[in-house]
């Protein structure tokens, strides 16, 4: 059995707030032509850009689209509103569906339209691995700045595929933190690590980093050995292994956003910039 904790937001808890539906429709387009993305180099909103919800720091993870719309990944538990014990997302409170996310690089809030932690709840969710590690929260980007957008993972490139078959112990995993208690070091943000091991339901990965995941990287996107979009920083771990985090399997995550809520077309955009580990 693994012991862990939610890595937490970088902030101070806040106070409780009423239930929500489970994804509420936004008025999105139609599918339609991918989105031109920026220039990689000098994209101003990629995975790893620092998101601030109600004062709680995160890193974002992927960048998602329907062919029309963009939005941005963090973990669900960005808005969470218990401590960083409230590990189970079917228990556990959260700010409500329209919370105003600021992302880095952009001009203006993105808004929060989906939430694995409500959705669950909503639903009466009752598998325990889902419950404690779908932990997936998707951002809608505003229109204006969709032209400063680029899906590539800062340092290894990639996504080159939208999910992952999983890891066995050993695999080399892929990584990118952007907490402020870095200082702006950014020499420490890319992470190369080693899986542990998944969970017995293949919804979390445990990982193990040189420069372990700290407060203010919570949500960051995991690549697998090949540049498959793996999963999303969780938790810290206390067992196997002191520092080890725990990585929710994104793609489980994304299927279950499809399946239960409005957004069945949205998914991970692919990096424009090869994987190089």
């Amino acid at each position: 059995m693994f012991t862990s904790q939610k890595l937490g937001r970088l902030a101070a808890s806040v106070g409780v707030i009423a239930m929500v539906v489970v994804g509420a429709a936004t008025g999105l387009s139609s599918a339609g032509a991918a989105p031109t993305w920026a220039p990689a180099a000098t994209a101003a909103i990629h995975p790893g850009v620092q998101t601030i919800t109600a004062g709680a720091q995160c890193t974002a993870n992927f960048v998602f689209t329907d062919g029309t719309n963009v939005f941005i990944g963090q973990a669900a538990h960005c808005s969470g509103t218990g401590g960083n014990t409230a590990t189970n997302g079917c228990t556990s409170g959260s700010l409500p569906l329209g919370t105003p996310v600021s992302v880095g690089g952009a001009s203006k809030p993105g808004t929060m339209v989906y939430n694995s932690w409500l959705t669950m709840q909503a639903l009466g969710e009752a598998d325990s691995e889902t419950c404690q590690y779908n932990d997936l929260a998707i951002v809608q980007l505003d229109p204006a700045d969709y032209g400063k957008v680029n899906p590539s993972i800062p340092r290894w490139g990639g996504p080159v595929a939208t999910s992952s078959p999983g890891t066995v112990a050993g695999d080399a995993v892929y990584s990118y933190g952007n907490s402020s208690l870095r200082f702006g070091i950014s020499q420490t943000s890319p992470k190369q690590g080693t899986s542990l091991g998944d969970s017995p339901g293949g919804w979390s990965h445990d990982v193990y980093t040189a420069t372990p995941g700290i407060p203010g990287d919570s949500g960051s996107a995991f690549l697998d050995k090949n540049g498959r979009a793996l999963g999303i920083l969780s938790t810290v771990a206390i067992a196997p292994v002191a520092g080890s985090n725990g990585v929710g399997d994104v793609g489980r995550e994304v299927a279950y956003m499809q399946a239960h809520s409005s957004f069945a077309g949205l998914n991970i955009a692919l990096g424009t910039q090869p994987f190089t580990p």
